[in-house]
């Protein structure tokens, strides 16, 4: 039975979209330092995805990928919106704001009837293309920035979100304005996009809970361990002064203290939605936009046994968190471990919501709805196109999923990387050379979609000099 097939009430929708939280960042992933109590019971009570992915390893493209339910190539943002870089290959044109005539998510279910909510981190495009012009009938903190640029206390400047009591912090105020809105009364379903500027930098927490995280490191002994291993200097010219710092374990207090006011921020949500009597239809999705920071800007968090971060087209870059919860509807206790990513968000909310995609409108994803309610599955393979230098050291490449079989073409090097990984998660051996037929078929689907997704390769950089600073040891690069 299809959710079309069954009479039902259309669902309320609650999408939490966390910025830069690893894949391993919660408890019911793994992690034996930060403490998610909350958002592990919102797992037990629904399905968590082992395999889902984010559309790119960093932010902009993969909000743009949800919302629209198309690949960031396809749609011409390739990169987070302000970014600029260059090395061995040229920068990259990309679009810097999401067109008006894309059409979203919370346009498609405005249509069906839905009142659409957005509140936090937007960061596609300036004012002329906020969420008010997507499909939002209100919008709160939404606008240009991808961080908190004067931090996560008050005051924070945010031209779109009345300033909070000196201190406050910004989670606590996000969820706050999100409890408002759930306690509007009202008779429609609403749409909830709640996307937290937590965890990206900077990184900042309650000092409490700082102290909290500071003792249990030194209880677990996680202050004795070398912390950080510093790699190879950046390829991108505008950093090929400075190493990559790879942070080795989950250690930093700040962090964690972040995680778990996180945590607590949800729990509150959650807890006010079992008081409202809507609970039981409500859909309620937990993701993150990228992989975890880990090899740059402080390098609060480690993605072991996932390799590298955000920024990268290895797993630790892109493999996130995906947590769904549908009473009534989604069994609780699955572990799901087929391959998903950011574009099929779109046709899930809308199977859920009782309609189906437009063909016209080029969905690329696929629902998740028959996956979630154990019904036949089309399995089918996943992109990634990051033609882009970024912050955290990795270098422009794309690359595919299938089944088990990840390939990435490296367009600095031209090289192919093949791994197998349910057997490989680390992504440690490079089976390239030892499977060339699996790694032809994957590398001409690759080259394929990327054909026909309109993607932008980049070009070498005729102007590259690679001369380092005389003060600095090292290869030149």
């Amino acid at each position: 039975m299809t959710v079309q097939d069954k009479s039902h009430i259309p669902p309320d929708i609650i999408f939490i979209l966390i910025d830069d939280l690893g894949w391993r960042d919660l408890t019911c992933y793994g992690s034996t330092f930060y403490e998610t109590p909350r958002i592990d019971q919102l797992a037990a009570q629904g399905a968590l995805l082992t395999d889902a992915y984010a559309a790119a390893p960093v932010c902009s493209p993969t909000r743009a990928s949800l919302l629209t339910g198309k690949y960031p190539a396809t749609l011409g943002i390739t990169d987070w919106i302000g970014a600029h870089s260059q090395g061995r290959l040229m920068a990259v044109p990309y679009l810097d704001h999401l067109p008006k005539h894309e059409i979203t998510i919370a346009t498609a279910l405005r249509h069906l009837g839905y009142r659409t909510w957005h509140v936090g981190k937007w960061h596609l495009g300036d004012t002329d293309t906020w969420p008010e012009h997507h499909g939002f009938d209100i919008n709160i903190g939404g606008c240009g920035w991808g961080h908190p640029r004067q931090g996560h206390f008050a005051p924070w400047g945010l031209p779109n979100l009345p300033e909070g009591e000196p201190g406050t912090y910004l989670a606590d105020r996000l969820t706050d304005e999100a409890l408002r809105l759930l306690q509007t009364p009202h008779t429609q379903p609403y749409f909830l996009n709640l996307c937290y500027y937590a965890v990206h930098t900077p990184v900042q927490a309650p000092q409490d809970l700082i102290e909290k995280y500071r003792n249990k490191a030194a209880a677990m002994g996680l202050d004795n361990l070398p912390e950080f291993q510093d790699g190879e200097y950046f390829s991108c010219a505008h950093k090929r002064d400075q190493r990559v710092r790879r942070r080795l374990l989950q250690s930093d207090p700040i962090y964690a203290a972040m995680v778990e006011n996180l945590d607590s921020n949800i729990g509150r949500l959650l807890q006010a939605l079992a008081t409202s009597g809507r609970a039981e239809n409500t859909m309620v999705i937990f993701t993150s936009d990228n992989g975890g920071l880990a090899t740059a800007e402080g390098s609060p968090t480690c993605n072991s046994p996932l390799a590298q971060g955000k920024g990268w087209m290895y797993e630790g870059g892109t493999r996130v968190p995906f947590i769904v919860r549908w009473p009534g509807m989604i069994s609780p206790g699955i572990r799901c471990t087929q391959p998903i990513s950011s574009p099929d968000i779109f046709p899930t909310l809308l199977d859920a919501a009782g309609s189906v995609a437009n063909t016209s409108a080029e969905i690329e994803g696929q629902s998740l709805m028959p996956l979630l309610l154990d019904q036949p599955w089309l399995d089918r393979p996943l992109f990634w196109h990051y033609p882009h230098y970024s912050n955290q050291g990795g270098t422009p490449a794309c690359s595919i999923r299938r089944g088990d079989w990840k390939l990435i073409e490296f367009f600095e090097t031209q090289t192919l990387e093949l791994y197998h990984l349910r057997d490989d998660i680390a992504e440690s051996r490079n089976v390239a050379t030892a499977h060339p037929t699996i790694r032809k078929e994957l590398h001409d689907l690759l080259k394929a979609w990327r054909s026909n997704s309109g993607a932008v390769i980049p070009q070498p950089n005729c102007n590259w000099r690679p001369v380092r600073p005389p003060h600095l040891d090292g290869p030149e690069v």
